[in-house]
Parts: structure tokens; sequence; C-alpha cells
């Protein structure tokens, strides 16, 4: 487990941002050069599964913007090689978590009053959260390291 993994879910959890934020915040920064305020504002709109509907997880969202950053200008070939990249993520995730959908990982839909209600209740944005982003995390890392993309264990 890399010190990135565990900053994704720290800035979740503590970061007062979103998942979508805190994983293109700190791969899209470290990896890529993207600013950090630039990833943060970014990203705003993808956590909570797309704008809190509670769809698609925001780390999951957030990890395929780091695959984007790959995504070579110009390239007619590069956009389906970038979706074969989400589409390979999202295989892995579903594999450890069973879904990409926010409500489903969470068990109730932040997208209606009484999910959204549920799971502030429960904690889950400060208990479940943070495992998931930390997860998606080192998904990502195994991917960027096959693509040679230089992973710091430090």
């Amino acid at each position: 487990m890399s010190k990135d993994t565990l900053a994704v879910a720290n800035l979740h959890m503590e970061g007062g941002i979103n998942c979508a934020q805190a994983m293109f915040s700190v791969y899209g920064g470290k990896y890529f050069g993207v600013p950090r305020d630039l990833a943060i504002k970014a990203a705003t709109g993808l956590g909570g599964g797309l704008g809190g509907l509670g769809k698609t997880c925001g780390t999951v969202s957030g990890a395929a913007m780091v695959l984007g950053m790959m995504y070579e200008i110009g390239n007619p070939r590069s956009r389906g090689d970038i979706y074969a990249l989400v589409r390979e993520f999202t295989k892995r995730f579903v594999a450890r978590h069973g879904s990409i959908a926010c409500a489903e990982l969470l068990g109730y839909n932040l997208g209606t009053e009484d999910g959204l209600r549920m799971i502030k209740e429960k904690g889950l944005f400060r208990s479940a959260c943070p495992a998931i982003d930390q997860s998606a995390a080192e998904i990502l890392e195994e991917m960027l390291a096959e693509k040679g993309i230089t992973v710091d264990k430090g």
C-alpha cells in the first residue's frame, strides 16, 4: 500500500472534499501535473455518484479522469485505448465491490432525501467511503504501474 492510497482515503474523510476530488487531486497532480486546485474544481460534480445522484461512485469517476490523462491528442486510437482502460478499471472495481453505483455500495441512495439522511446517520461517508476510496486507489496504482507509470510506495 502506498502513501497515495492512504492520502485519497484521508482527504475524503478529513479534507472536506468528495471522493472524485480526492482521487483526481492526488493522482492527477502527482503523475500528470494537474494543479491541486484545478483537479478539485474539475472533479467537484462527480462526487456522490454524479452530483449526489447515487450513480457511478465518484472515486470511480475520479480514476477515469486520471486514466484519461493518458489520452494522446491527435492519436485517433487513443480514445478507444482510454475507454478500454476505464472498462478494465471498472471490471476490477466490480470484482472487489460488486458494483460501481454509490447507492449499491453504500446500501442507500444518496440521491433521495431518506437515503442521504440514513447515510449521514450511519456515518457512511466517514466509514465506508474511505475504504472504497483506498481500494480504488490500489486498483488505479496497479493499472498505472502496468502502463509503466511509476508508483511511489514510500
